[in-house]
C-alpha cells in the first residue's frame, strides 16, 4: 500500500487504483495520437432520373352521366389515371403550372420532385411527357428525407423561388429552383412560432406566393390542414409581405384543407378533402376575396364545385391554375394515391365557366 501526499489531503492508492490511471492514461494518448473518426460519408449525390408515367383518359367526371360537363361554375375538360413503374411516382400532394398551361412542378410526400410537360389537344389532357423525379435536397447537398422532412405537402413559386411546406416538421424550405432545377438545394425559413405549434400531420398542407400588383403582394399565405382555433376553425397565417399575421378559415362540413392558389384573375381558391370510412372521398373548391385575408380574419367564401365517391375523384390535394389561349380560366387539380395500391393518382382539369 503506497500513500502519496496532495495539498492539504492524504491519499491512500492502491495497485488496481494505479492499473486504472494507466488505461486511462493509455486511453487518452492513443486518442491524440490517432487521427479523428471519420464522419459518416455523405451520400452520393442522385441525380434527376427520367420516368415513363403512363395515362389512362378519364373522359367523364360523372360516370353516370358521361355527356355532363357542367359542375357548379365548372366545366370539365378532361383528365388523367397515371402510373408509373418508378418507386416513387405518387404521393403527388402540390403542384404548379406555369403560364405556358403545359409545364408543371410537383412535390411528393416522400420528399421528392416530380416535374414534366402535360400534353393536350386543346384543354383536354392527353399523356404526361418528360417526366423526371428527383429528391427533396436539404442545404448540405443531402436529400431532406434523411432528416424526416420528406412530407412535403404545399409548393408556392415567386419566379424561380420555388417554398416547399414540409407538414410533419411544419417548416417551409426555399429553393432556388430557376438557377438550379432538380439539383437546387433548400434552406429553412424563418416561420411564425404558431405554425412550429400546428399538429405534426396536419400542418402546413397548403402554400401560396402573392405576386406583385395584388393585395398583399409579396406575402405567403400559409394554411393547416386541421390545425383549429378556439371556435373549431382552421387556421393559416401571413408570412412576410405587408401585414404578417394569423388569421382562419371557416370549417365547414368536416373538411379539411389540401391546397391553395392564386388565378391569373387574382382570385384565390382553396382545395379541401373529406374522407369517411362509409361516404369515401369528397372535394370542394372555395372562392376566397383576396382582399379579405388579413391578420384576425375569419375567411369564408362561395363553393365552386363539391363532389363525392359518386364522380371521378380520389384524395384530392393538389391544386394549380393558369389561363388558356382563349384567356379562360383553367384549374388542374391531382391527387395523392398514399402509395396505396386501392387508391389512384389522377389529374382533372376544369375551367371556370361563371359565378
Amino acid at each position: 500500500m503506497i500513500e502519496s501526499e496532495l495539498p492539504g489531503r492524504k491519499l491512500r492508492d492502491t495497485a488496481p487504483t494505479r492499473r486504472r490511471f494507466a488505461l486511462s492514461l493509455a486511453g487518452v494518448v492513443a486518442l491524440a495520437i490517432l487521427p479523428a473518426r471519420a464522419a459518416e460519408p455523405p451520400r452520393a449525390l442522385e441525380p434527376p432520373v427520367r420516368i415513363e408515367v403512363r395515362a389512362r383518359p378519364i373522359t367523364a367526371f360523372a360516370p353516370r352521366e358521361p355527356f355532363r360537363v357542367r359542375f357548379g361554375t365548372l366545366e370539365f375538360l378532361g383528365g388523367l389515371e397515371l402510373s408509373s413503374d418508378n418507386q416513387y411516382f405518387g404521393g403527388i400532394s402540390a403542384i404548379h403550372i406555369f403560364a405556358d398551361g403545359v409545364r408543371f412542378l410537383a412535390v411528393s410526400d416522400r420528399g421528392r420532385w416530380l416535374r414534366g410537360r402535360i400534353d393536350s389537344v386543346g384543354d383536354r389532357p392527353l399523356r404526361i411527357e418528360d417526366a423526371e423525379m428527383a429528391p427533396l435536397l436539404g442545404a448540405d447537398g443531402q436529400p431532406l428525407g434523411a432528416r424526416g422532412w420528406y412530407d412535403a405537402e404545399s409548393l408556392a413559386l415567386d419566379g424561380g423561388t420555388a417554398y416547399v411546406g414540409i407538414e410533419r416538421a411544419n417548416r417551409i424550405v426555399r429553393f432556388d429552383y430557376g438557377r438550379h432545377g432538380l439539383l437546387a438545394r433548400g434552406h429553412s425559413i424563418a416561420v411564425p412560432r404558431g405554425m412550429r405549434e400546428w399538429p405534426r400531420n396536419q400542418g402546413v398542407e397548403a402554400l401560396v406566393f402573392v405576386p406583385k400588383g395584388l393585395p398583399l403582394a409579396g406575402a405567403l399565405i400559409a394554411i393547416s390542414e386541421r390545425a383549429l382555433d378556439e371556435a373549431g376553425n382552421i387556421r393559416g397565417l401571413l408570412i412576410g409581405g405587408p401585414s404578417p399575421g394569423s388569421f382562419s378559415l371557416v370549417r365547414k362540413n368536416d373538411f379539411d384543407v389540401t391546397a391553395a392558389t392564386i388565378t391569373p384573375a387574382g382570385d384565390f381558391l382553396v382545395l379541401e378533402r373529406r374522407f369517411t370510412l362509409f361516404g369515401g372521398p369528397a372535394m370542394r373548391v372555395r372562392k376566397i376575396a383576396l382582399d379579405s385575408i388579413k391578420p384576425g380574419a375569419l375567411l369564408d367564401g362561395p363553393v365552386l364545385i363539391e363532389a363525392d365517391r359518386s364522380f371521378a375523384i380520389d384524395n384530392m390535394e393538389a391544386l394549380a391554375a393558369h389561363r388558356n389561349a382563349a384567356g379562360d380560366i383553367v384549374l388542374t387539380i391531382v391527387s395523392d394515391d398514399n402509395f396505396n395500391p386501392l387508391q389512384r393518382t389522377i389529374l382533372l382539369r376544369f375551367a371556370i365557366v361563371s359565378e
